[in-house]
């Protein structure tokens, strides 16, 4: 459920943004079991657990391709989508089909991201597939510590039966969704973000899809030609960055925790640092630049662009950009409390 987001804090987020390249790593563990409970609500939430780890897992092992559109306020970007798992090993093409062309191939952990208008290609290792239809970061039941899961009724998603999932928050520090996943696969079709008052604030669909069966491997390759006299960034999503240790946020909502840092090379210069916390569901990403590196016109702030969270922050020589799939007050709240170690050398200068 990780569309591109247009934010505009650096100049790190915003080449991001066009290279679809903002969603953050899953780190997807197969789910564990509850202890039981006894009665009807232990078989229950079983039930709904199980429904959580099946999206997760057909997202990984499933055939599939079709057409999605993600929709945040009166924007819509549709984009086509073909993942192919053949003898253990995983391909996918994820293509945005308005504006500017962007392409990501995945080839297992090898991530390219192609982006012809910049003549930019961005490698990168991620252990797991990271948008949408993929959903979990944590394990079902630690998921479940922290929303309410009910399972709803059989509503049909482009043409296909689906179970339609409720995730209510317990607190104020994250989103609802609404997830209708194919009853007979488990992929996820359709996925909304609530608000505090059930209002979707945005959404993601397949309005075509075909589950199962081959996969054209045409499907699968980019279009691009040749990357002669482009530049090229890399970064290893899997090796954390001693370099990050230093940074720390004291003041973590509730059930968010640090999943990996990494720092990257942006411009074959400058370097930018990201942290994520996740709740399993959520992330929260902490972007640490130097300052010199920001222009001067950049103010401190804060920016809520759907169910996106954006806050700004200047802490001596760098500046930090949160951005967060979660309320204002998550992203307040971690970015009033990041600090730094001053016996540890700067992410970059």
């Amino acid at each position: 459920m990780h569309p591109p987001i247009a934010v505009r804090s650096s100049a790190y987020l915003r080449l991001l943004n066009t290279a679809l390249c903002l969603s953050i790593v899953l780190g997807f563990v197969a789910p564990q079991s509850r202890a039981q409970q006894g009665g009807a609500a232990a078989a229950d939430s079983r039930s709904e657990l199980v429904w959580l780890a099946k999206i997760q897992q057909a997202a990984l092992r499933q055939n599939y391709a079709g057409h999605f559109v993600y929709q945040q306020g009166a924007s819509m970007q549709s984009s086509r989508i073909a993942h192919m798992v053949e003898g253990g090993n995983v391909f996918e093409k994820l293509e945005v089909l308005d504006g500017q062309p962007q392409e990501v191939i995945r080839k297992n952990d090898q991530v390219y991201c192609y982006i012809p208008g910049a003549r930019t290609l961005l490698i990168e290792r991620r252990p797991n597939p990271d948008q949408f239809p993929s959903l979990l970061r944590r394990p079902a039941s630690e998921v479940a510590e922290f929303y309410d899961i009910r399972l709803g009724g059989n509503e049909r998603v482009a043409g296909v039966d689906c179970q339609v999932l409720t995730l209510k928050p317990k607190d104020a520090f994250r989103y609802g969704y609404r997830l209708w996943a194919d009853r007979g696969t488990g992929l996820l079709l359709k996925a909304q973000t609530l608000d505090t008052q059930g209002n979707v604030i945005e959404q993601i669909a397949f309005t075509q899809v075909r589950i199962g069966g081959n996969i054209d491997r045409k499907l699968l390759r980019t279009s691009v030609t040749s990357t002669e006299g482009w530049r090229i960034e890399r970064a290893d999503l899997g090796r954390a960055d001693p370099a990050l240790a230093q940074w720390q946020v004291k003041n973590v909502p509730p059930g968010f925790t640090r999943t990996h840092e990494i720092v990257r090379s942006v411009g074959g210069r400058q370097q930018v640092g990201q942290i994520v916390y996740s709740d399993g569901l959520a992330a929260i990403s902490i972007f640490i630049e130097p300052a010199g590196a920001v222009p001067s016109s950049q103010r401190e702030g804060s920016t809520v662009q759907g169910a996106v969270s954006v806050a700004m922050r200047k802490l001596g020589e760098h500046w930090l950009t949160v951005v967060g799939e979660v309320p204002m007050l998550s992203v307040r709240r971690v970015i009033g409390s990041i600090e730094q170690a001053a016996s540890t050398a700067a992410v970059a200068r």
